[in-house]
């Protein structure tokens, strides 16, 4: 989706414990603007604040905006328009010229962390392609030139349009006609500055265009029999993990392997027309909820266990000014006047969004009292009690009350015990960033967890 959003990035635990694992990852939201009826930005600030994140990213540089965000506290993702990049492409004295203006001019006090140099501009009707790494390099020598490089990273999100080939995801390949001129550059500019790939992936379109061949919980992140890539043996549980694959793969084929990715875009319409399959706000809330929930867990794709998923949702707010069909105007999680869509049960969002203007102090902690950890059902037996067994011995959780004969020790299962004695590491930890982690193994519920009478505390 080529739109003018401003994304926001939840930055979720890292693994305190000896387990190897992925990290897990970041989840965010984008903040599209294509409508006449949205709260001012110091609204939409004060929103956010409310709500822990963190991150922001505009797909644009509105000074009103970055003005709001000053001395946040939340960083900064700002980009440079598609329309902008032939000029940019031309002369490095227009991207000194932007970069001062955008960005050195707003910081220190916004804090801006990278640059995106146009949006899926692969599929730009004005042909802007060739103009991308020319801009992105312009780019980079004007961030070097005011020492802003070391802070600042690059990139350009493309859309899932510039495979070729994404089925069976091990033989995800590029467009040929993008590879030598624009993706091969392009990936050796990410590669020597360390930035990320961005991506915008999109299971619901390829679900709609083939809703008789892909199984609707395939698409939805729910329980299903999942897919073996023959090509490489690996099974995959949901469409997303495999569409991400494939551009791993793809960048692979090209020698690129080792250039990290950030999905910029993903979501789910909570309303469409008759002929857009699937979309409705049950399955939005599935869709949106499970990515939570699988990107949280600080598992990676199949082809990349130990990398983490970091993933924007699309979109904070319905938009009524987007153009195509009705899906396009129903992707967000809020309606205009801040009330919810439907839920999505943010497990390091706490603090609910109230029905009305959130007034939340900003410098309250919004999950205090309110946390609690629990056991990944959906991981092996194997890695729980490693997890459980580490929790126990060497974490120091006190488990004495899952012995048997003791208060919490029906039901007798592996998930509720390991569920009580990562909830005591946590809470014994101070709720700190990666206390409720455990290799992939738990993650953080922001609901008080039912196992039999059992009453998990929330502090010590």
């Amino acid at each position: 989706m080529a739109v003018l959003v401003l994304s926001v990035l939840i930055l979720s635990c890292f693994s305190a414990t000896q387990l190897t694992h992925a990290d897990s990852g970041m989840i965010g939201v984008n903040y599209g603007r294509i409508a006449d009826n949205l709260p001012a930005p110091e609204k939409v600030v004060e929103l956010l604040k409310s709500q822990g994140i963190n991150r922001v990213k505009l797909f644009d540089t509105d000074k009103t905006v970055l003005t709001a965000l000053a001395n946040s506290g939340i960083k900064v993702v700002v980009s440079l328009p598609n329309e902008n990049l032939t000029a940019a492409a031309a002369d490095q004295s227009y991207t000194d010229k932007w970069v001062q203006e955008n960005v050195k001019k707003y910081t220190p006090a916004t804090d801006i962390e990278a640059i995106a140099v146009g949006n899926e501009v692969f599929v730009d009707p004005k042909n802007t392609t060739k103009y991308l790494v020319a801009a992105m390099t312009n780019v980079q020598s004007s961030l070097v030139k005011f020492n802003l490089d070391k802070s600042v990273k690059i990139s350009s999100p493309i859309a899932l349009s510039a495979l070729a080939n994404s089925y069976p995801p091990s033989a995800g390949s590029f467009k040929p006609d993008l590879i030598e001129p624009v993706i091969k550059p392009m990936l050796d500019l990410l590669r020597k500055t360390s930035s990320h790939l961005m991506v915008n992936a999109y299971p619901f379109f390829a679900y709609a265009a083939n809703a008789d061949k892909i199984p609707l919980d395939y698409a939805l992140f729910r329980e299903n029999a999942g897919n073996v890539d023959s090509g490489n043996g690996l099974k995959y549980n949901s469409l997303f993990d495999a569409q991400i694959d494939a551009v791993y793969a793809a960048m692979t084929a090209v020698g690129f392997n080792d250039v990290k990715l950030v999905v910029t875009e993903t979501g789910w319409p909570s309303a469409g027309d008759e002929n857009e399959i699937g979309a409705g706000s049950a399955n939005a809330a599935a869709y949106n909820g499970g990515l939570v929930k699988r990107v949280l867990t600080g598992n990676g794709t199949p082809l990349k266990p130990n990398e983490p998923l970091n993933v924007y949702l699309f979109a904070l707010f319905n938009e009524n000014q987007k153009t195509g069909p009705t899906s396009e105007r129903n992707y967000g999680l809020f309606y205009p006047n801040e009330n919810k869509v439907y839920d999505v049960p943010f497990s390091v969002m706490v603090t609910p969004v109230s029905d009305s203007k959130v007034k939340v102090p900003v410098n309250t902690p919004s999950n205090v009292g309110q946390t609690w950890c629990v056991a990944n059902g959906k991981t092996t037996r194997e890695k729980l009690q490693e997890a459980l067994d580490y929790a126990c011995g060497e974490g120091g959780a006190d488990c004495r009350p899952i012995q048997k004969g003791a208060t919490c020790y029906d039901p007798e299962s592996l998930e509720a015990h390991a569920s009580y004695a990562f909830n005591s590491y946590y809470q014994k930890n101070a709720r700190g960033v990666g206390t409720c982690n455990f290799g992939g193994a738990a993650y953080v519920v922001s609901q008080p967890p039912k196992y039999g009478k059992c009453e998990f505390p929330t502090g010590h």
